[in-house]
């Protein structure tokens, strides 16, 4: 296997042709993602024999080989009848050096160590352990990959629709001549997802082959590819404002950004992006920009629909922590269902390094005396108590600095509760919370900046809080009702005569690390506000908090400005499924645990929430969420401050370089439309939807308006979803995208593109054009 190409037969001089091409593809592909001559890519585009480790007695050679598109790795088996694989970079979620997965812990000896590494995917598919014939040749791997996989992620949108064009017209050359004939130039079509009839392709080629050979090549092809990447309504905008010898002057690009982009800048902003994006240095010089520099400034990321100014963490966050949503986790430990799945290490990694801050642990009692965490009275496996707090240690500040919450659902016996306490302490060390910040008895949370750096516990305790203050005591061991989460499973249980709720015995060392987060029972909002302390919060089974969202939500909206909430998906929810968390959201709740490991609408709206401010799994609340004075109700909306009333007009201009959704299919091409749908208060809760375009996922045009009311913008988002139209079955998805309102982009944008899982598609985008108006 050569080059990542599946052999096919060859004279030996066609073969010697074809190799020097590879290594040119390779050359240039390097040089396109700057890595041209780097001594970490030769050795991955050369490949080399790696061992892969599946169990203590599955372990195979393998081929590994890094494609001369520098974007796909094939595996090669030794075996004839098993066909090769392959996966794509875009697919890796982190590599790892050393035995720093589970499976390397638990399949490898620590000698092999420095030999060890292992490729981590996106998604649920399985890692990859691999042992390499020495160290060096190991961390050959390790950086070359990590340093392709950042090249790759640095590019545009510009330079990834060129580098993927660039790949399917090689793949289209099917005799690799470094021409193309009519039957390839119709192959490299289907190749983008479109499909024109055959005359237009005919004239299409007719019109590129001005040499009359009957191939495209050189300057033909290069002829061909800007006839193909045209963006005729891009010209027509530029056009609109180019007033200067067909170029923008720096005047009317400040005009430009003034009219369409709704962007209060200066000429001097204007002349920064001429010098950053004009690629004509004569057009540069003259403080002009050209079609090919306008291009590069919307494919930019800046310009896209998200606010850049809302990437990094930019709220204040030194209000107190109830203030806060915050990203939160369910069953975190499980990587698909609630019966029979697998537990692991990976889902805690997966989902901190996602931004999520509250984790949860379901803890039982294990062999040997060590606790384990699991879905209990189910075949889901089981993973170490310690294992876990291990990963948690690792990864819990890699994506934020913000504080992490372990939220316990303790099952077990005191002698285990003592060793999980023992644990918590001895790996977290000094970042564990054991006691309230400040030399006296707080009587509100701290800030998300005071605990940076900290992982709070959250479960029951014997005790209040100033018992931390006052040296008063209590035994060791006490009797405290079960969390509502776990009698919710019991739910149908016989109790025994006289006796109201299950009751677990609580070990004083693991009662004494819970600081700010302490599990009560919810009765009412009259009995928290009059009888509970602000660290004492309750968890809500989904179907309870959704009755109080909707029927009592100026009440739950008051709860959560003194207390946390934390709100859970119900039992029956079996296939790890989700709730909206929309509504639970406009009532004010903090934590809002969703299956993190099921990709569907409800995680795509919790990437959407959370994605501002950096990521980082904190989002300040509106301030009618958070005033006492608020009478903010979203389910009856009034006149307040939270009323700014806005029209939302959208138009769906075009998209570009869809995906194929059949890959198995050569013949199969989308016909895309655009759904745009508005999540928020329920006043605001609106979908609507482009026509269809036929056989045309490359460069579809729908140039389709919309319009919405949004009444209140703080608490509403946008979502692009992307279909391919089907009249007899189920619309398969092509890609989407979710917004928060008051973090997108007035004018023309690029939108970009998701797969269901959240992994960006590199090349693919919508073309749309936002305006926001007071209505």
């Amino acid at each position: 296997m050569s080059c990542g190409r599946k052999p096919c037969k060859r004279t030996i001089s066609q073969e010697f042709i074809y190799q020097e091409r590879c290594k040119n593809v390779a050359h240039e592909n390097g040089k396109r993602i700057g890595l041209q001559g780097d001594p970490d890519l030769q050795f991955l585009l050369k490949g080399g024999d790696l061992i892969k480790v599946k169990s203590n007695t599955w372990r195979k050679t393998r081929f590994f080989q890094l494609s001369e598109d520098c974007k796909t790795v094939w595996l090669q088996t030794k075996k004839k009848f098993k066909k090769d694989s392959s996966f794509s970079l875009g697919d890796i979620h982190s590599v790892r050096y050393g035995r720093q997965t589970e499976g390397m812990q638990k399949y490898t000896e620590s000698s092999v160590e420095d030999r060890c590494f292992s490729i981590v995917f996106k998604g649920r598919r399985s890692n990859l352990d691999l042992i390499a014939s020495s160290k060096e040749e190991a961390k050959h791997w390790v950086s070359g990959l990590e340093k392709v996989i950042n090249s790759m992620g640095n590019l545009n949108r510009l330079q990834n629709s060129e580098h993927w064009i660039y790949d399917c017209m090689r793949k289209a050359d099917k005799n690799a001549d470094n021409k193309m004939n009519l039957k390839e130039l119709k192959h490299f079509l289907r190749q983008i997802n479109i499909v024109v009839d055959d005359d237009y392709a005919e004239a299409l080629f007719k019109k590129c082959d001005t040499s009359h050979s009957g191939t495209l090549e050189g300057s033909e092809i290069k002829n061909f590819y800007n006839l193909l990447t045209h963006r005729q309504e891009v010209d027509v905008i530029f056009g609109k404002y180019a007033h200067t010898n067909g170029q923008m002057s720096s005047n009317d690009l400040l005009n430009f950004l003034h009219t369409e982009q709704r962007e209060p800048v200066s000429l001097d902003y204007a002349h920064k992006l001429i010098d950053k994006f004009e690629v004509d240095e004569i057009a540069k010089l003259n403080k002009h920009m050209s079609i090919d520099g306008f291009l590069m400034y919307l494919n930019h990321e800046e310009s896209s629909i998200f606010n850049p100014a809302h990437k990094p963490v930019y709220q204040d966050m030194r209000q107190p922590l109830n203030h806060y949503f915050i990203s939160s986790s369910h069953n975190t430990y499980l990587m698909e269902d609630q019966l029979k799945g697998p537990s692991s290490t990976e889902a805690y990694i997966k989902a901190l390094t996602k931004g999520c801050r509250c984790v949860e642990l379901d803890c039982w009692d294990g062999e040997n005396g060590e606790p384990v965490i699991y879905h209990g009275h189910t075949l889901t496996s089981k993973v170490l108590f310690k294992d876990v707090i291990k990963a948690i240690k690792e990864y819990a500040f890699k994506t934020s600095q913000y504080p992490v919450i372990l939220s316990l659902e303790n099952h077990c016996t005191i002698p285990q509760q003592k060793i999980m306490a023992q644990h918590l302490s001895s790996i977290l060390g000094s970042a564990l919370l054991t006691q309230p910040l400040g030399d006296s008895m707080p009587t509100a949370f701290p800030g998300p900046e005071e605990l940076k750096g900290r992982i709070l516990v959250k479960g029951k305790r014997l005790n209040k809080l100033d018992a931390a203050f006052n040296n008063n005591t209590s035994e060791d061991v006490d009797s405290v009702s079960e969390e509502d989460e776990a009698a919710e499973l019991k739910e149908g249980e016989p109790k025994p005569k006289g006796k109201t709720s299950n009751k677990i015995k609580l070990a004083k060392e693991l009662s004494d690390l819970v600081i700010y987060c302490k599990s009560v029972h919810f009765s009412n909002f009259e009995h928290s506000r009059d009888t509970q302390a602000f660290y004492e919060m309750a968890s809500f089974k989904e179907s309870k908090a959704m009755n109080l969202a909707e029927s009592s939500a100026m009440g739950f909206i008051h709860h959560n400005m003194d207390k946390l909430s934390r709100i859970y998906p119900a039992g029956s929810r079996t296939n790890s499924s989700n709730y909206n968390p929309v509504p639970l959201w406009n009532a004010g709740c903090q934590i809002v645990a969703l299956n993190f490991q099921t990709p569907c609408k409800e995680m795509d709206l919790n990437q959407a929430l959370f994605y501002p401010n950096g990521n980082c799994g904190y989002k300040l609340k509106p301030e009618f969420l958070r005033d006492p004075d608020s009478q903010f109700d979203p389910v009856k909306l009034t006149v307040g401050p939270w009323l700014k009333k806005k029209t939302l007009h959208i138009m769906i201009i075009s998209a570009q370089q869809l995906p194929k959704i059949n890959k198995d299919k050569q013949r199969s091409i989308v016909d895309p439309h655009v759904k745009v749908e508005i999540y928020g208060v329920p006043d605001d809760n609106a979908s609507k939807q482009t026509h269809h375009i036929e056989n045309n996922g490359f460069n579809p045009m729908w140039n389709t308006k919309f319009q919405f009311t949004v009444h209140v913008p703080e608490l509403a988002l946008v979502r692009f979803v992307v279909e391919d139209h089907d009249v007899a079955k189920q619309n398969d998805l092509i890609g989407l995208y979710t917004v928060a309102f008051t973090s997108m982009q007035n004018g023309y944008r690029h939108v970009p593109l998701l797969t269901k899982r959240g992994i960006l598609i590199p090349s693919a985008g919508l073309f749309v054009h936002i305006m926001v108006l007071d209505a």
